[in-house]
């Protein structure tokens, strides 16, 4: 039931890939919300102000690896500890193509997917229609 945009929200502190993914999105097809915070802290406390009003809450989150303040492991760790009603696709997005990162990722059931940046136009649009269905 897409006529409520699907609310995706962006975690990294890289200024080129949020303006790429963001054009990206627009010529999506699919109405969207997007929300973008510069650190995993930001957006855990966007999400824990937030528990109760599922709307408000992402649908999907693009969640980077290496981010000052607090990083994406430790985001899923917080995200992890709160009791969140709302079904939450995440896909940790990284530069990094260390083995120990893609293994520590695939171990953590609450991450999806592991992709590489830059992240392909049609690899973005395939995230996003597989999340609005």
């Amino acid at each position: 039931s897409m006529n409520k945009p699907l609310n995706v929200c962006l975690i990294d502190d890289d200024e080129i890939h949020l303006y790429t993914i963001k054009r990206g999105l627009k010529q999506i097809d699919i109405l969207q919300k997007v929300s973008t915070f510069c650190d995993g802290e930001k957006a855990i406390n966007f999400i824990q102000d937030n528990i109760h009003q599922t709307d408000s809450l992402p649908d999907l989150i693009l969640l980077d690896i290496n981010m000052p303040i607090m990083d994406g492991f430790d985001f899923i760790e917080a995200f992890t500890k709160l009791k969140i009603e709302k079904n939450i696709t995440i896909h940790m997005v990284s530069s990094s193509v260390n083995p120990n990162d893609i293994e520590r990722a695939k171990e953590i059931p609450q991450i999806s997917e592991y992709i590489i940046k830059p992240i392909a136009p049609e690899v973005l649009e395939q995230l996003i229609k597989n999340a609005a269905n």
